[in-house]
């Protein structure tokens, strides 16, 4: 999964010979530079989020790629005033030119979902992200309408595709309250698995939160993204799950302090932190451009390792939407 960064070995030249040979290499450079100008364009496509470069290499084989009016082939390198048709529709893929990679933390509320578009006019999740100069906002998985939680947002396609793809085997974390009593037997079975209309599934761990009356928290751990996958693995059993959040994806919690419709996005470090993570090269000496309209939580915390007490949620805080009255002048 690690990228191996390409390495270029330069020795001076020691002999006559390879001196009177340099225009033949520098030729030969030059042949190859010329063949290699411009990127793949499954990679091109894959940064901009329109599919990962599988499904980009399946849709050039199957011909759904048009390059310059011609279908493209797999190696087919796009260049600057290419023109690139995707399954019928002119795609504008300069805009997926290299730029540096952003990461936003999203406190989902319920009630969101988790698409650009609506065609029953629910809230979704992308009208609340702040504006991209270029490119767009990748969603990392999903959360249904009924899930609260963390939920992360990126720029970079490839960075996207490496923490969803189930070769990754990324755990995800979440508090589920559960309505009834919950038996070791239970649990046990719950790890080694139960069997669903999709297939086998499981949980990597389960611990218990605290809770009284008839009402349970645990902290859940799963390592797919299969749709609510923790909610029909507790009704299975006949649990009823009556609350349910993410907070934790990989190596990143949701910060104490951000509130439901705020947004973090990570620091150089942290960023850094998470390519590292999935195996790509780190950005630190790259500037970090700031989206248009930053939302900024009130608090935001570092991202960084905490006990299970400490991440106990809190479903009580009435959601408040900010008032401007205070920087209105009193009247006299």
């Amino acid at each position: 999964m690690k990228t191996q960064a390409p390495v270029i070995n330069i020795k001076p030249y020691s002999s006559d010979k390879e001196v009177a040979d340099t225009p033949t290499k520098q030729a030969k450079t030059q042949k190859s530079d010329n063949k290699l100008e411009g990127e793949r364009i499954q990679k091109v496509l894959a940064r901009g989020g329109v599919g990962s470069r599988r499904e980009v290499e399946r849709w050039i084989t199957e011909g759904l790629v048009i390059l310059n009016g011609q279908p493209a082939v797999l190696g087919g390198r796009l260049k600057a005033g290419d023109d690139l048709t995707l399954k019928g529709r002119p795609l504008k893929w300069e805009k997926f030119g290299v730029q540096p990679t952003q990461v936003l933390i999203y406190h989902k509320p319920t009630g969101e979902i988790v698409t650009r578009n609506d065609p029953e006019d629910r809230p979704v999740v992308f009208k609340k992200l702040p504006k991209l100069q270029t490119g767009r906002w990748i969603a990392v998985g999903r959360l249904d309408i009924n899930t609260q939680g963390l939920l992360l947002f990126t720029n970079n396609g490839e960075l996207a595709n490496r923490l969803m793809h189930p070769s990754s085997e990324i755990d995800r974390e979440y508090a589920v309250r559960i309505l009834g009593e919950v038996s070791e037997d239970h649990i046990a079975q719950l790890k080694k698995g139960v069997e669903l209309e999709d297939g086998l599934a499981k949980f990597d761990d389960i611990q218990f939160n605290g809770g009284e009356g008839a009402n349970r928290w645990y902290h859940v751990t799963v390592k797919e993204g299969r749709n609510r996958l923790v909610r029909r693995l507790w009704e299975a059993l006949e649990f009823q799950v009556s609350r349910l959040m993410r907070v934790r994806y990989g190596p990143i919690f949701l910060p104490d302090g951000l509130s439901v419709r705020q947004v973090h996005e990570l620091t150089a470090r942290e960023l850094d932190d998470l390519l590292t993570f999935v195996g790509l090269p780190g950005e630190k000496n790259q500037h970090i451009a700031k989206p248009r309209a930053q939302v900024k939580p009130k608090s935001q915390a570092p991202i960084k390792e905490r006990t299970r007490e400490s991440r106990k949620p809190e479903w009580n805080k009435a959601d408040k939407k900010p008032s401007y009255d205070k920087h209105k002048r009193p009247r006299r």
